[in-house]
């Protein structure tokens, strides 16, 4: 569950690059953290930072279709938060990202920036709009996506 203080890491997993951001442990302010290649260390990285921050839980952004079905994108998303969620250590919860990074575009935009010199940034102010969205639910009293369930290894 979400309704425990303490710090969030959100995720916005693109194919080339991953924006990552984070809240206090009040869960007052969202704010970038930096913007990750997608690849090979991308586990360990983000790892990492769930350590480094001493996460409560990871948030990781699921890519819906405007019309609220699963399309390729959200399938692959889903695959690649089972894994972090197998060796992060902490709760994973899928949380609905659409508009996120064009809401982080305009954002960026209004701030002066242009897409060129915004590419690196646009991901983890797209973390930032979708810890946000977490955060307003919770503020008011609502949870929003859902957690993931770590399979057990039989073994």
């Amino acid at each position: 569950m979400l309704d425990r203080l303490g710090v969030l890491l959100a995720v916005d997993l693109g194919s080339a690059r991953v924006g990552v951001a984070a809240c206090d442990a009040g869960r007052v302010l969202a704010y970038p953290v930096e913007t990750v290649p997608a690849g090979d260390g991308l586990d360990d990285r983000i790892t990492a930072l769930v350590a480094e921050y001493a996460a409560a839980a990871l948030i990781v952004g699921f890519p819906l279709a405007l019309d609220g079905s699963r399309g390729i994108a959200a399938q692959n998303v889903e695959n690649q938060a089972r894994l972090l969620a197998e060796k992060v250590g902490v709760p994973v919860w899928l949380v609905d990202e659409r508009l996120t990074s064009v809401q982080a575009n305009q954002r960026l935009r209004a701030a002066g920036r242009n897409s060129k010199s915004a590419r690196g940034v646009v991901d983890a102010q797209a973390a930032v709009g979708i810890l946000e969205s977490v955060l307003h639910a919770l503020e008011a009293g609502r949870m929003i996506g859902r957690e993931l369930e770590v399979e057990e290894a039989h073994g």
